[in-house]
């Protein structure tokens, strides 16, 4: 039996993507979490700030190096994760769960389906070893 679609979609920066509605909550991979290590900071936008896609607007940082995150579709920020704020290592221990970062309003919910399922996910990271 084929497994059912995965409700996430991703960039090629590793940042993932669910989306309810019009809102798009954002993350990194787990691929990008463990290619960064234990991650110690994170920046997060502020609410209310309209963002382009692929506009750099978080920071994760990790014992290893600091990174940006980038807004994978166009919007509004309505919300942002403060927990990962006083407990960073839930991005590592959670990336693609409880480790969310920001969540959009977005302009364009078809932009949402221009992005990589988890198969084309899976065969872009295939390209990179």
């Amino acid at each position: 039996m084929a497994k059912p679609p995965s409700d996430l979609r991703y960039t090629k920066e590793h940042d993932w993507v669910r989306l309810d509605g019009d809102i798009a909550t954002v993350g990194i991979t787990d691929h990008a979490q463990e290619a960064l290590g234990d991650v110690v900071f994170v920046e997060l936008p502020e609410i209310g700030r309209d963002v382009a896609a692929d506009e750099a607007c978080a920071v994760v940082e990790s014992v290893k190096a600091a990174s940006d995150v980038y807004a994978p579709l166009a919007g509004k920020i309505v919300e942002t994760n403060q927990t990962i704020i006083d407990d960073p290592s839930l991005v590592n221990s959670d990336a693609e769960g409880e480790g969310w970062f920001f969540r959009i309003e977005i302009d364009d919910t078809e932009a949402f389906e221009a992005l990589l399922d988890e198969a084309a996910y899976s065969e872009y990271l295939e390209t990179l070893d």
